[in-house]
Parts: C-alpha cells; sequence; structure tokens
C-alpha cells in the first residue's frame, strides 16, 4: 500500500539579468534588471515596475513604444492610496504581449524603456505533491486535553507524550506547548484574522465553518463589487487563479473559492487540488470543543471566539495564479483585514546573497509583503506578520519569498523532535515547528501532521481504498510547519490585545523568534536517524545552530507579552533552576521572602514534594505546600510531567530585611513571577534557544 503525501514547495529555478540601470538616456541606456523566479512562465505577459507613476499619456506611449498592453497589478483600495504609493505598487503593470511575440526579447526590450526600474518574468507556481492521505480515524479523547475535539489525541504536534504509535522514536516535547496556554490564556480572538495564501480554503467545511472570515460589506453571487475593492462577490476571500476582467481596470470577477478542481491523468491518477489549503487552515484555526474533528492552534474555546480564516487562492486544480496573481491575494489580505499571512508556497530560489539587489529592485510580492506588513488591521501592531514555508527540498538555504531578510521562514522537525529529511535549513530559516514526518512508521501515517481536509476528495486516500466523506487526514512538509506557527502567532496577538498590550512590529517578530525551545542540543548529540521504511539515515551534523532559534513554543510567546521570564526544568529529576533571568546577577545573594505555586502549576507539571535543607545565614523559604522552594538565588523543583505554570516569588531589594514600621531602615519587597516550563531534555540556557 503505497502512502500518498504533500511536498508544498514547488521546483523553481532564478535568473537576474544585465544590472541595476545608471542612466535614463533618451538614446542609449542600459536595460534594467529583469527577474525571473523560475522556469515555469507565463509567454502572454510580463511584469513591470516604473520608476515614477504614469500618467495616462506616459502610459500610452509606452504601450506604443513597446508593443505592449499595460493593466494595473494591483486594484487601489479607497483610503490606502498613500499606502500604496510608498510601496511602489501604484507602478507595478502588467505588459501584456502581442500574439506572436517571443516573451524573452520582449521582456529585454521593454527594460530597456525609459523610467522602467525592474521588469519581472510572470512565474508561475507548482506543486509537487500528488494528495494527502484521508484517514478514518477513532474517535477518542485524551484525558489531559482541555477540548471535546475527539481527534485532538491524534495531533501530537500540539503535545507530544512520546507515544511510540507515533514514531518509534517519538520524543516528549517535540510540540508546540499550547494546551496550557488554551487552559488559562487565549484560545484565539475573532479580531485576528489569518490570511491562507494557498490553495481554496473549504469554507463550509463543518470544522472551519464558524471560523472563517466573512465580508459582510459584499452581497453574495449578486455580480457586483459592493464594497469597491475591486473584486465581484468575494465573500469569503477570493480566488486569484480563475479570476478575470472584462476590461482594463475594471473590477475582477468569476473569483469563486474552489477546493476539489483537476482530473484523472492517462494513469488514473489524480491531478490537481490536494486539500492543502484546508489542512493548514486548520492547523491555524479549526473551530475548537464542538466535538468535531481536530482542534486549530487558535481555534477558540467553542464559543465563537477563535481566530478568523481568510482564503486568498492562488492555486486552483493543475494551475496557480502567476506573481502578479500571488501578489494581488497578498495585497488584498492587507486591504481586507488580515493581521497575519500564512504562505505555504515559494520558489527554489534563494536570495541569501542578493538582499540588497532585490532589496534596490524590487520584486511584485515583496512589494506586496512590504505592503502587508506595513498595514495595520488589529489594536496590538502597528502592521501585519508575514510567515512562510522555508521549502522540502533539503536545500541549506530557505527559498523566496521566505528566504528575504526580514520575512519569518518556517523548517519543520518530526515527532522525534528532530530535522525532516526534507526540510530545507541554513541562511533564511529563522524558526522551526512541526511539520510531520511520513516514514516514522511502515506504512502508517501518524507521524505526520493531522488537520482537516475538502471531504469531497477523500477517496484519493491510500490507493482510492479509503471511504468517501472523510473530513480529516495527514501531510507533511514544511507547509504544515507554517501553519502552526501562523497559529501561534495568532494566539500570541489574541492575548495581547486581551492584556490591551500594543508592540511595533518588528519587536513582535522578534519577540516571536525568541519564544523557542531549544533544537540543536539533540542535534549535537545524534550523530543521525534512521526511519522505519525507505529511507536512509538522516545525518543531523549539517542542521547543528541552521534551523534557525529553535522550535516554537505558544506559552513562551505567551510570557514574553506578560513580560514574565521563562525558565526551563527537565522532567523526571529534582534540579536547582538559576534566577538571574528574574532577579538579576545579584539573585544569589538576595534575601528571599515567600514561594507561591499555583495548584494549576503543580497539576500541569506534576511536582513532587521536596524537603528543603537549610545552610546557614541563608535557609530555604519554601513553598507552603511544599512543591518548591529558593535558596541561594536558586529555584528548587521536581517535575514529572511535561507541561507549563507560573510561580511567584519575593525576595528584598536593598538590604536583608523589608523595611517600614518600628523597624530599622530596610529594602522594599521585590516581586516576580516566572514562567516554568517542564521538558524532557534540559534547557541548555535556560532561555529556550540561541538568537
Amino acid at each position: 500500500m503505497k502512502t500518498k503525501y504533500y511536498f508544498a514547495l514547488g521546483a523553481f529555478a532564478l535568473s537576474l539579468a544585465s544590472c541595476r540601470q545608471e542612466s535614463l538616456s533618451d538614446d542609449i541606456r542600459e536595460a534594467a534588471p529583469i527577474v525571473r523566479l523560475s522556469e515555469d512562465i507565463a509567454t502572454d505577459a510580463v511584469l513591470v515596475k516604473f520608476g515614477t507613476t504614469l500618467s495616462d499619456a506616459e502610459q500610452k506611449a509606452v504601450e506604443s513604444s513597446g508593443g505592449v498592453q499595460l493593466q494595473r497589478v494591483f486594484p487601489s483600495m479607497p483610503g490606502k492610496e498613500a499606502l500604496e504609493r510608498e510601496y511602489g505598487l501604484d507602478r507595478w503593470y502588467e505588459a501584456v504581449l502581442a500574439q506572436g511575440d517571443d516573451v524573452h526579447a520582449k521582456a529585454l526590450e521593454i527594460s530597456r524603456i525609459g523610467n522602467v526600474q525592474v521588469v519581472e518574468y510572470a512565474s508561475l507556481p507548482t506543486k509537487s505533491s500528488d494528495g494527502a492521505v484521508y484517514a478514518a480515524l477513532p474517535a477518542t479523547k485524551a484525558d489531559t486535553a482541555p477540548f471535546n475535539d475527539p481527534l485532538l489525541s491524534n495531533q501530537w504536534h500540539y503535545k507530544n507524550y512520546g507515544n511510540p504509535s507515533f514514531s518509534k522514536n517519538s520524543v516528549a516535547g517535540a510540540d508546540i506547548n499550547v494546551l496550557d496556554v488554551w487552559a488559562s490564556l487565549s484560545c484565539g480572538d475573532p479580531d485576528i484574522v489569518v490570511a491562507v495564501v494557498d490553495e481554496g480554503v473549504k469554507w463550509s467545511h463543518p470544522d472551519l465553518r464558524d471560523n472563517m472570515w466573512v465580508n459582510t460589506k459584499e452581497i453574495p453571487d449578486n455580480g457586483i463589487d459592493d464594497d469597491g475593492n475591486g473584486y465581484v462577490d468575494d465573500v469569503y476571500g477570493f480566488n486569484f487563479v480563475t479570476a478575470k476582467q472584462a476590461e482594463k481596470d475594471a473590477p475582477w470577477t468569476d473569483g469563486a473559492i474552489s477546493w476539489d478542481k483537476g482530473q484523472y491523468d492517462s494513469k488514473g491518477q489524480w491531478q490537481g487540488d490536494s486539500g492543502h489549503g484546508t489542512h493548514c487552515a486548520g492547523t491555524i484555526a479549526a473551530v475548537n470543543n464542538n466535538g468535531k474533528g481536530v482542534a486549530g492552534v487558535a481555534g477558540g474555546s467553542g464559543k465563537k471566539d477563535g481566530c478568523r480564516i481568510m482564503s486568498c487562492q492562488i492555486f486552483s486544480g493543475t494551475g496557480g495564479a502567476n506573481v502578479g496573481g500571488t501578489a494581488r491575494a497578498i495585497k488584498y489580505a492587507a486591504d481586507m483585514g488580515a493581521s497575519i499571512i500564512s504562505c505555504s508556497f515559494g520558489y527554489t530560489v534563494s536570495f541569501s546573497s542578493d538582499d540588497d539587489y532585490i532589496r534596490r529592485v524590487g520584486t511584485a510580492e515583496i512589494d506586496a509583503v512590504h505592503y502587508f506588513e506595513a498595514s495595520k488591521n488589529n489594536s496590538v501592531l502597528n502592521g501585519g506578520i508575514a510567515i512562510f514555508a522555508a521549502g522540502n527540498e533539503n536545500h541549506a538555504y530557505a527559498h523566496y519569498p521566505g528566504g528575504f531578510y526580514d520575512i519569518i521562514s518556517v523548517s519543520a522537525f518530526g515527532p522525534d523532535g528532530l530535522p525532516t529529511y526534507y526540510t530545507n535549513y541554513g541562511p533564511g530559516c529563522n524558526i522551526a515547528a512541526p511539520g510531520g514526518e511520513a516514514y516514522h512508521i511502515v506504512n502508517r501515517w501518524e507521524s505526520m501532521v493531522l488537520s482537516t481536509l475538502p471531504s469531497e476528495l477523500s477517496q484519493l486516500g491510500i490507493d482510492g481504498k479509503m471511504e468517501k466523506g472523510l473530513d480529516y487526514g495527514y501531510m507533511q512538509g514544511t507547509s504544515m510547519a507554517c501553519p502552526h506557527v501562523s497559529g501561534v502567532v495568532a494566539l500570541g496577538l489574541s492575548y495581547a490585545k486581551k492584556l490591551g498590550k500594543t508592540y511595533d512590529r518588528d519587536e513582535f517578530k522578534r519577540m516571536i523568534l525568541a519564544s523557542v525551545n531549544d533544537i540543536d542540543q539533540r542535534i549535537s548529540t545524534t550523530t543521525s536517524k534512521s526511519y522505519a521504511y525507505s529511507q536512509k539515515d538522516l545525518v543531523l551534523a549539517p542542521y547543528y545552530h541552521q534551523m534557525g532559534t529553535g522550535a516554537i513554543d505558544s506559552w513562551r510567546l505567551m510570557m514574553h507579552i506578560e513580560g514574565v521570564p521563562s525558565l526551563t526544568a527537565q522532567t523526571g529529576k529534582s534540579q536547582w533552576i538559576d534566577l538571574t533571568s528574574a532577579f538579576g546577577t545579584a539573585s544569589v545573594s538576595l534575601t528571599y521572602l515567600k514561594v507561591e505555586v499555583p495548584e494549576a502549576t503543580v497539576a500541569s507539571l506534576g511536582l513532587q514534594k521536596i524537603e528543603p535543607t537549610n545552610a546557614g545565614k541563608y535557609p530555604a523559604v519554601v513553598d507552603p505546600s511544599g512543591y518548591a522552594y529558593v535558596q541561594f538565588g536558586r529555584l528548587y523543583v521536581s517535575p514529572t510531567k511535561l507541561g507549563s505554570g507560573k510561580i511567584k516569588i519575593s525576595a528584598v531589594g536593598g538590604g536583608d530585611h523589608l523595611g517600614g514600621g518600628s523597624n530599622p531602615p530596610g529594602g522594599m519587597e521585590l516581586v516576580q513571577e516566572v514562567s516554568l516550563i517542564a521538558r524532557d531534555v534540559p534547557g541548555g540556557n535556560g532561555t529556550g534557544g540561541w538568537l
């Protein structure tokens, strides 16, 4: 029985022709840069960015001299004209070629027209997967889970207990550590919208429909652009693959979202949609606690309080939008209120050595991403967060656009907490998340990522032997890692909103990259890993310090938002934990007053009662219930379970006793709350990763 799985990122190549223009002479000028992202390009058009906005007369002159028809790439959004100009979106045009024109010769000819800043081939996206694994799963609920979603216990990527049924080498803690966040901090917020730039999301899916973003200003199916945003009948998002314009600068039509397009080839193999966008959407925000299927990272608590999913469709069947359509999808997300774009696609080019060049000349997608990141759509940030998959070709660099220097790119680890055999790594890879890995168990799929899928495609399961009508299944790839980070970021924005916090966008991006658990310690102590089926051993040395800052941890991000230091403990042992991060370098000489361990923390970490030892001038200060004590600037605990919680510690600042009252002069009370995260491996430097 053949297992089908998903590799999300297409195969592309880069060609940068000519160089940056130095002269705009009317007679002889050097050609503007020509950017090519893919071997697969549209032959009837190229994209052109001009140095200034074209007047009608200038546009006609270019069309006449170039023998092309110019059409704006980006519809203008009322009220955002200034921001569009700031990021050059008003200067991007699609140059439609005359029938029979050679696209390469025409691109070079256009590049020599005065005022042309860059020419970009209309690259086309590709997908390198034949589908997903649909599965009929037992409806069981883990006793420790906070929600009643019956398949939550199969989602090891949220809370991994080291169950060997997921992988023979499954490691407890190889997950995003989200259960305690759900239990006490945040489950999501409907004001936080995540745009899934991907295949179409099945908006009617029983586990997604209540968390779908809805454009309330648009009347469905009336054929009118009711809200004036340039798109007709865009209720749950828009399909940028099938979209058309009746005439130049008219509203885009025919944008109905789809998720089941394709056909069977001559060998009876399905070619087309795989459910990829629906799968990513479910990881981000499948509805939680509704008694159905799976849980989503930011899917709420069952009270219609989950984050919302917007579908920006750039793949449909065997085709896809060209780079202009993809850039339009990103701008649409910005204009229609998304706070995050989750982009599980890319091109197999690396700009790790060409960042400065690309920053100067620009590409349509990069300009659109920067426009998105400058668009304020929530009360927490002054902009948006763009998150991309790093790529699945096992290349030693992240693929474009995620590999660009200021965009978050996500690499993947499996249920063993180690890099997957397919993940890209190295320059441009910023952070890691669960992506799943098929070959841990022979002819099984539980080591991949479980999420929502369109039931219309479920007959495409393992060799067509699965029953129809299934709404859930497995995929793997950095495509699956990306929405984990998107969901965690959505949770973070939801929690920050709840607390009334505000941040600069770049500050929040730094917080995301610092909210990690160490992945390098296991890489450095493990020479290689083997698979149960069909794969050679994977040598791990090349991944050391190459998987970004570490493995995303949702609890740590919430603690960064609270401003609470996070400490790491190892399960199964009694240990001292340094308090320098909470009380500074003088922590060892402070006089401590109290330690308070809430019951929720005791339960989450499975803390054992411990007996302190006193030492002369600095006696141990013990939690009243006996689960922790502080001495010599260190916290002593004994956790037995994976978990997260808080502990409150107070000390004297300035002397060995508190001042006030009839006491001689003394110090003030310092009260510090610390977060304690218990993992199955030592915490390394105790900060959860390197930067």
